[in-house]
């Protein structure tokens, strides 16, 4: 008995965004199926990955990581093989050294190291905070500035800074405005429109809706973008449009599995393997699950994860 498809289109779509310029920019959602199902319509925007990179350089990087950066010694080095790294599509440049109970270095200081790596790499560029809310507001002020003209993705405006962050980075100075709720569908869709109040436009949003590594309560992330996903297309929700970037490398790698050392776990086997593996497994959830892109940081999941994209579209 032959088997008949039966496809399952919708009306509405996933917003498009655009980050960066020429052409190495990205181009984010657009799509009108549910992930990876070009067996029901064509998918014209396939999902990206990119490579994230701290300011303190190579101080924290596991020997895996740090191996492929050998030589690299200043961030316009660390950044530029970060941006040749097989199956990276973006950069993503994580201010660590910004945070005030670490090194606590200034905005100024932050925007001199955004200029640096953004004037070293040919592909586009995102920007990500320490997580504190404060300084978070007061860098990505000073980096939108200095990047001007440069169409980056300023990750994150939350529900306690989007305002400041919305208004600066999306506003002033027209960079793209990235939305970070905490796994949860309400949260995300009352951020988008607060954010879409101070006049940004929908078309220059890009949602961060929270995640895990797999196994770690990673079942929430899953149903939360199971059910964004399910509203912006099959219920036409406007407000839960917007694609998503899902940070998973800062998650994967902080996790035990990818923290103990071999000699510490004999039985675990090598530490960069279980790290290469926690970070591909959470991507990969994720990007089933509904991201459009995904960030990460070793060189073995980039390419893999980047592999498997281009396998299934």
């Amino acid at each position: 008995m032959p088997f008949k498809t039966s496809p399952q289109k919708f009306n509405a779509a996933i917003n498009t965004v655009e980050i960066g310029s020429g052409d190495k920019k990205i181009v984010l959602g657009g799509e009108s199926v549910y992930p990876f199902y070009s067996f029901d319509a064509p998918i014209e925007n396939k999902p990206v990955v990119g490579v994230e990179i701290s300011d303190l350089g190579l101080e924290n990087a596991i020997a895996g990581i740090a191996e492929y950066y050998a030589g690299a010694t200043t961030m316009a080095e660390i950044a530029a093989k970060a941006a040749a790294m097989p199956g990276a599509s973006f950069v993503a440049l994580t201010f660590d050294g910004a945070d005030p109970i670490g090194a606590n270095k200034t905005a100024e200081e932050c925007a001199a190291v955004a200029k640096e790596v953004a004037e070293a790499i040919d592909l586009p560029l995102v920007v990500c905070g320490c997580g504190n809310n404060e300084k978070d507001v007061e860098l990505f002020n000073a980096v939108s500035a200095a990047l001007e003209g440069k169409n980056i993705l300023v990750m994150s405006a939350k529900e306690d800074t989007y305002k400041t962050v919305a208004a600066s980075a999306g506003l002033a100075y027209g960079h793209k405005v990235g939305a970070e709720s905490a796994v949860d569908i309400n949260l995300a869709k009352q951020l988008n429109v607060i954010i879409g109040q101070v006049g940004v436009n929908a078309a220059n949003i890009v949602m961060n809706v929270g995640t895990a590594a797999a196994g770690y309560g990673f079942e929430y992330v899953v149903s939360a973008m199971d059910r964004i996903e399910a509203a912006a297309l099959s219920q036409n929700d406007a407000m839960l449009q917007m694609p998503i970037m899902t940070p998973v490398g800062s998650q994967a790698w902080a996790v035990k599995e990818s923290l103990v050392s071999e000699a510490d776990m004999p039985e675990w086997g090598p530490q960069d393997d279980r790290g290469v593996n926690m970070e591909i497994c959470t991507a990969v959830a994720a990007l089933a699950s509904g991201s459009n892109a995904v960030i990460l940081r070793h060189p073995k999941s980039v390419a893999t994860v980047a592999n498997l994209i281009d396998a299934l579209m």
